[in-house]
């Protein structure tokens, strides 16, 4: 079988798991990689090949990245020629790592540097709802239920639907928002160019560049609130496993590593020489 063969086949085999656009992009992405740099017909491919890419193209990428290629290449060859390559490879631990967070301070000065409107709503209920970008970008006016200040994301990550309740301060405006978005005949609650889909980078770009308007030297991503938003419920003492619902999370392991990163409860803490004196 040639390159090309083989890649569409897996092409074909992502579209049919219902696997989402970043796996089929990074699966893809993996195998035709490896392929180029092996120099080989997929079927003639070894363990030993798997082996030297990693060695002289990722030895000195994160651990999660090792995981991700080798997961793309068992799933590219279990699938079509039914064999594993990797079956014998040992994964690396992954990295743990500590999430960026804002402090509730630096989430006002941030939010405070973002004078557009628009900008300006579709950043707050990133936060306030604790999503992805994807998931803010993919929000649908019908998705918004104003009368029971609630809405709902579908087909999240993991392909899992959830609520989130709309905060009083933004229901007016997302309101007045989603009536102008309906007047122009717009489907998704934030459009982009012509009425598509936003752009995620559009976002990303807006968030890093409000941050160093605000003066926050910490590396601020999207997600970065998605992180805030967690810690800032923990903080507050809600209960780990609603925090987990409200996230999406399958595993609460996942959850969990929210309780590692909050400075004030850290802060909080005495130590037990205090006590002493």
């Amino acid at each position: 079988m040639k390159k090309e063969e083989f890649l569409t086949k897996l092409k074909v085999e992502l579209k049919i798991s219902k696997s989402s656009k970043y796996t089929l992009r990074n699966y893809l992405d993996a195998n035709t990689k490896i392929l180029a740099f092996i120099n080989k017909d997929p079927g003639q491919l070894t363990e030993e090949d798997v082996k030297l890419y990693i060695a002289e193209n990722l030895s000195e990428k994160s651990a999660t990245s090792i995981i991700l290629f080798l997961s793309a290449i068992k799933f590219a060859y279990s699938t079509i020629l039914k064999k594993d390559l990797t079956a014998s490879i040992k994964r690396p631990k992954r990295e743990k790592r500590i999430p960026v967070v804002l402090t509730k301070e630096e989430l006002k000065i941030f939010l405070k540097a973002i004078t557009n409107k628009k900008s300006h709503l579709m950043v707050s209920l990133i936060y306030a709802a604790g999503m992805r970008v994807s998931e803010l970008t993919h929000l649908k006016i019908e998705d918004l239920d104003f009368v029971e200040k609630t809405g709902q994301i579908r087909q999240g990550k993991g392909k899992k639907d959830r609520i989130f309740n709309i905060p009083e301060f933004l229901l007016e405006k997302l309101k007045h928002h989603a009536e102008i978005q309906k007047k122009f005949g717009q489907t998704y609650l934030f459009s982009g160019n012509k009425g598509k889909k936003m752009a995620e980078r559009n976002l990303q770009k807006i968030v890093s560049q409000s941050a160093i308007k605000a003066g926050i030297h910490k590396g601020v991503h999207c997600h970065t609130l998605r992180h805030s938003f967690a810690t800032h419920l923990l903080e507050n003492g809600v209960d780990i496993r609603v925090i987990q619902e409200l996230l999406g999370h399958s595993d609460i392991s996942t959850t969990q590593r929210y309780s590692h990163v909050s400075p004030r409860m850290i802060r909080d803490i005495k130590s037990p020489l205090e006590s002493l004196y």
